[in-house]
């Protein structure tokens, strides 16, 4: 089996445009702003998106951050993003990793291949002590930051919902 984490590509559009649409608009907090998108709405997205990765055009309150997508076999299977680091919102509600795999590759052990190969994305931008937020109903999700060496620093309400915090040390990777 094949893995590659490769950045977000506008000459990857068109292969993605159909992967980001198969993943759930809206699901365990993370959300897919690309999902009902059209195909040319699709590949300005991805503009943006790279954009944003540079610190180029960010909305109030926003932070830099590198979309990625996994490919195993050359298939795209996940994405995550990484936020290259956290303002004040993002240190109580959001943390740098989300990640999110498609519904037929679930119970793979995929989450844990993308989350591992994140967090050494994350080191090599000298991120130290990564923050990653679940929701306490998603076990996979936080069994996943357990796996990685993540400790448990708090449970917490996170949009009305409890959501658990943790620390993963990235020089232990």
């Amino acid at each position: 089996m094949q893995v590659e984490l490769k950045p977000l590509q506008l000459s990857d559009a068109d292969t993605l445009y159909e992967f980001f649409q198969k993943l759930p608009a809206s699901e365990n907090g993370k959300n897919n702003r690309a999902h009902g998108l059209s195909r040319e709405e699709f590949t300005n997205w991805v503009q943006k998106e790279i954009n944003y990765s540079q610190g180029k055009n960010l909305p109030e309150g926003y932070v830099p951050g590198t979309t990625f997508v996994m490919y195993v076999d050359n298939i795209p299977v996940g994405v995550s993003n990484l936020r290259h680091y956290l303002n004040e919102k993002l240190e109580k509600n959001g943390g740098h990793i989300g990640t999110h795999i498609l519904p037929e590759y679930r119970g793979r052990g995929f989450g844990n291949i993308i989350t591992l190969e994140t967090l050494k994305k994350a080191k090599e931008i000298g991120i130290k002590r990564v923050l990653v937020f679940h929701y306490d109903n998603n076990v996979p999700a936080w069994r996943t930051s357990e796996k990685m060496g993540g400790k448990l620093d708090s449970i917490n309400m996170v949009n009305g919902i409890k959501a658990r915090k943790y620390i993963i040390d990235t020089s232990k990777l």
